[in-house]
C-alpha cells in the first residue's frame, strides 16, 4: 500500500527509506497526490490558541470545513479538545458532542475527514461517522485502548511524538539531542502500537512540533526530517501558528507576533517541508499553504530534469 517496500521499515539497514521515497504514499481512504498533501484544521473548541473559538458552533464548523476544501485542503482535521499549552481536558461526552455532527456532515459531502483526538471512544465514533484517519497527538499514550480501536477500524493512524498533557508539557522539553531522542521515542511508540495490532500500512508519524519542544528543538527537527524518514513511514508536519513562529517574528521590543499573523511563515515552513518530502502539512490558513506545496512539487520536479 505504500510508496516503498515493507523491508524499508523499522530500521532495515539494507534499505533505509529516504525523504525522496515519501512523496507518493498510498494510504487507505486518503487522497493520492504527486505532492505533499494539505490538512486543514477545524477546531470545534471555544479556547483554541489559533482561532479563538471562531468555529465552535456546529454549523460554522461545517461551513469552515467546506471552505477549507474549496481553498485546496486535501484532508480536513476536526478536533474537539484544545491542545494549547496549559489547556485542561474536556469531558468525553462534550468532545463527542462537538465533533461527531461535524464529521458526519463533512463526510456526507464527500470530504476526506480526520479526527484529532486522544480518546479511543471518540475515535471509534468518529470513524463510524465517516472519519478516514485518526490523528492522535499522544501517539496512543493518553488512552491505552486507542491502538486496538485503530487496529479494528483499519484507518490510517497518526502517531505523534508526545511526552505529556498540555498542562505540563513545557516542563518536559529537555533533550540532549532532540533529533535522536524524538526519533528513538517515536520508534518505540510505533513498535508499541504495532504490538497492539495496528498494521504498518496504517502508520503516519509526526515529530510533534511545539509539544514539549522549545523553538530550537522545533527547528532542529524540521532541518533533519530525513532522520525521521529512516523510520520508514509518511511524515505529517504541523507547524501552523505555533509559538516558535510567533517568537521568531517578534517585534523589536520582544513582543511575539499574534498567531494569526504567522500564516506567511507557516507557508514558508510548508514549502520547505514539502520540498524535503513530507507527506502532509497540517495548517489553519489553507490557500497559501496549498500554493506552497505546489511550488515545492514543481521545484522538486525541476531538479529531476
Amino acid at each position: 500500500m505504500t510508496g516503498i517496500e515493507p523491508t524499508g521499515r523499522r530500521g532495515d539497514e539494507a534499505r533505509r527509506p529516504t525523504l525522496e521515497d515519501m512523496t507518493s504514499w498510498s494510504l487507505r481512504g486518503l487522497p493520492e497526490r504527486a505532492r505533499c498533501l494539505v490538512m486543514g484544521v477545524v477546531n470545534v473548541t471555544p479556547d483554541s490558541f489559533s482561532d479563538g473559538g471562531r468555529w465552535f458552533d456546529t454549523s460554522a464548523a461545517i461551513r469552515h470545513g467546506l471552505d477549507l476544501v474549496a481553498q485546496g485542503a486535501d484532508i480536513v482535521d476536526v478536533g474537539g479538545e484544545s491542545t494549547r499549552p496549559g489547556a485542561a481536558r474536556v469531558p468525553l461526552e462534550e468532545e463527542i458532542r462537538r465533533v461527531e455532527p461535524v464529521i458526519r456532515a463533512l463526510a456526507a459531502e464527500g470530504v476526506t475527514v480526520s479526527v484529532d483526538t486522544m480518546r479511543a471512544e471518540v475515535a471509534e465514533i468518529a470513524v463510524e461517522a465517516g472519519a478516514a484517519l485518526v490523528n492522535d497527538v499522544s501517539g496512543g499514550l493518553a488512552d491505552p485502548a486507542m491502538p486496538r480501536v485503530v487496529a479494528a477500524t483499519g484507518v490510517p493512524y497518526v502517531v505523534m511524538h508526545w511526552r505529556g498533557h498540555s498542562h505540563d508539557m513545557d516542563s518536559r522539553a529537555i533533550y540532549a539531542d532532540v533529533v535522536t531522542e524524538v526519533r528513538e521515542e517515536l520508534a518505540k511508540r510505533v513498535d508499541s502500537v504495532l504490538a497492539e495490532g495496528v498494521a504498518e500500512e496504517q502508520i503516519i508519524i509526526d515529530p510533534g512540533l511545539g509539544f514539549a519542544k522549545r523553538p530550537e528543538h522545533n527547528w532542529a527537527l524540521l532541518k533533519h526530517l530525513d532522520r525521521l524518514a529512516e523510520l520508514g513511514y509518511p511524515i505529517l508536519v504541523g507547524a501552523s501558528r505555533k509559538r516558535f513562529l510567533s517568537r521568531l517574528l517578534a517585534a523589536p521590543d520582544g513582543t511575539a507576533r499574534p498567531f494569526e499573523e504567522c500564516d506567511v511563515a507557516t507557508a514558508a515552513v510548508s514549502a520547505l517541508a514539502a520540498a524535503a518530502g513530507a507527506w502532509c502539512v497540517r495548517v489553519h490558513d489553507v490557500r497559501p499553504n496549498a500554493d506552497a506545496v505546489r511550488v515545492a512539487a514543481a521545484w522538486r520536479a525541476g531538479g529531476a530534469g
